[in-house]
């Protein structure tokens, strides 16, 4: 027997994707509309800074599925679709044209946008930003040998294209107002750890640097005045200062929003029939104990699949630890957990910070809120069960590399 609901997607990026997957995996016969904006079908964010942007990742690998496979489910694909408004009274999406979609339970995974740099210059030609894979391709069609690249921001996407136009010949400058990279995620100590790879590939490190203006030359820019006084020369400029989510949307559908969507454990908003995941949703975690917001590839891929069997009514208690990883010239990394400056008061590594083979591990009152692994593999779930357990841990067996983490 065919169900009769309609479930609506808002948001066609891997968490929509993932969730429509589900639905069709766990039964739903019931009509599947999956609406996004741009003109592609559904694809992974992380190739665009790091494999696909370096140009050993082919375009197809970042499709979560190919056109054809949405059909074959009966996913009703709306690619350049826009949901303008929702009328929660009615439950129906309104569209760009004057459209309206009915849904039985409708899902926001509407994602985030580039924080836009505020100076003077910043609309020149030649200013960058890396969202979407229309950006990754016009960004690498500027990395080639010798061209001089200004990075904006030592976040994970400024250092991934970094080091991918470091590895297609570019010269890069790195500019990050903070005394390290990273340093709202990691700390000094880590954040260091990162710098120093940096500058081992020739990267022009200035940290502790603000920008005051993107400087042109007839309507292209020809350089960056940072606040130092000092005016660096280039020929691409990459602005990489973080993400806003986009919760517009759900701002004027009058659900609850602070920092993000507010959604639960089961990932449901203020209103019963409306779900939220990926970059806007602000979860309820049972695990961490608060409410956290992640902009991660894992948050999408976990989150979708989670929300999509919730909205089907199965019992779903969304405690999965934040992940996510990095590759950049021969360091690849892991990080589980969570553990912003003030949520942690030590720091214990396991290794050689000097060779970049270590995990790191940080610890509250004993208890480790986070481990990031560097070059050293098979240990995630070792992580995290330090990270689950809640129990106090001995410092020195921690860092003692004959100790295996599953016995510390």
């Amino acid at each position: 027997m065919t169900d009769d609901r309609t479930f609506v997607i808002a948001g066609a990026g891997l968490a929509g994707a993932k969730a429509a997957e589900t639905l069709r995996a766990d039964g739903f016969t019931g009509r599947v509309v999956l609406l996004g904006e741009e003109k592609h079908p559904p694809y992974e964010r992380p190739p665009l800074s790091k494999g696909y942007l370096l140009g050993t990742q082919e375009r197809e690998t970042a499709f979560v599925h190919q056109p054809a496979w949405y059909d074959k489910q009966r996913i009703e694909l709306r690619p350049g679709c826009r949901v303008e408004d929702i009328d929660t009274a009615s439950q129906d999406v309104m569209l760009a044209g004057g459209h309206r979609l009915h849904y039985d339970e409708l899902l926001l995974a509407t994602g985030a946008v580039p924080r836009r740099l505020d100076v003077p210059g910043a609309d020149l030609a030649g200013v960058a930003y890396l969202r979407t894979i229309d950006d990754s391709d016009a960004l690498s069609a500027t990395l080639v040998a010798g061209t001089r690249v200004v990075v904006i921001g030592a976040g994970w996407i400024g250092l991934e294209v970094t080091a991918a136009a470091r590895q297609r010949g570019c010269a890069v400058t790195l500019v990050e107002r903070a005394d390290q990279p990273l340093r709202q995620v990691l700390g000094d100590e880590m954040g260091a750890v990162f710098a120093d790879l940096h500058r081992a590939h020739a990267v022009d490190l200035r940290l502790g640097n603000g920008v005051r203006e993107i400087v042109g030359d007839r309507g292209r820019v020809s350089g960056v005045a940072l606040s130092s006084g000092e005016t660096v020369p280039a020929d691409v400029v990459l602005v990489g200062i973080g993400v806003i989510p986009s919760v517009e949307l759900a701002e004027r559908a009058g659900l609850m929003i602070d920092n993000g969507v507010l959604v639960d454990s089961r990932l449901r908003t203020s209103d019963p029939h409306i779900y939220a995941v990926g970059d806007i949703a602000n979860i309820d975690h049972p695990t961490i104990g608060r409410r956290v917001r992640v902009e991660h590839w894992a948050t999408a891929l976990h989150t979708g699949p989670a929300a999509a069997r919730a909205m089907l009514g199965q019992d779903v208690v969304y405690d999965r630890l934040p992940y996510f990883f990095t590759d950049q010239y021969d360091l690849g990394m892991e990080y589980t957990g969570h553990a912003l400056p003030g949520d942690y008061d030590k720091v214990v590594v396991r290794g050689d910070l000097g060779t970049r083979e270590f995990i790191a591990f940080w610890l509250s009152d004993g208890r480790v809120r986070a481990g990031m692994n560097v070059n050293v593999w098979d240990v995630t779930e070792d992580v995290e069960h330090l990270i689950r357990s809640g129990t106090a841990v001995d410092p020195g067996r921690l860092a003692d590399e004959r100790v295996p983490l599953a016995e510390v």
